[in-house]
């Protein structure tokens, strides 16, 4: 431990913290195939997502899948039904901010959908449904790294006065009655 001119003491934490993270926002097309040759596209939904992820070198891969249900008309609008087909799909998510001074090789990986699959189009093609999904993530490695802090030297109930506990409890009672 090295002493600072102001008589601090240099220490190092290991802590969990978030060493990489990233995110990615994608489409896809897909082309449903449809029982019967559509007239026109009456709604389409996204359902039904799951996904999983892990870490892939500098990259985090999410495996997932949803469903697309397309409702549509036929026989010259006199007829309606919904077509259904489960998509796979493998997105890749590039990461920044990597920390170089993490510890071990454990990593916990965290991965959000920011924006949930969702049909930004649909329409009559090739006798049957294109439709464009649009989709969001974001994600975060957690894994362990060394923090250097300054402590002071010593630390006492002595160092805070009254005066310093009074102030915490005006600001407490401002906080509780703001929540109210």
């Amino acid at each position: 431990m090295a002493m600072s001119d102001a008589g601090l003491v240099a220490r190092q934490i290991i802590t969990k913290a978030v060493v990489a993270k990233g995110s990615r926002m994608s489409q896809a097309v897909h082309q449903i195939a449809t029982p019967h040759v559509p007239t026109s596209i009456l709604g389409c939904w996204v359902i039904n997502h799951t996904f999983t992820s892990q870490k892939v070198g500098d990259e985090v891969e999410v495996n997932g899948s949803y469903d697309i249900d397309v409702w549509y008309s036929y026989d010259d609008n006199t007829k309606t039904e919904v077509a259904k087909e489960t998509v796979q799909y493998v997105e890749r998510i590039p990461l920044i901010d990597q920390d170089s001074e993490v510890i071990g090789g454990a990593f916990e990986v965290r991965t959000r959908a920011t924006e949930a699959p969702n049909a930004i189009e649909a329409k009559v093609q090739g006798g049957g449904a294109r439709v464009v999904v649009e989709k969001a993530f974001s994600t975060e490695i957690i894994g362990e790294t060394k923090l250097c802090v300054y402590v002071a030297p010593k630390c006492d109930d002595d160092d805070f006065d009254d005066k310093d506990e009074e102030l915490y409890d005006v600001e407490d009672e401002i906080i509780i009655e703001d929540l109210k």
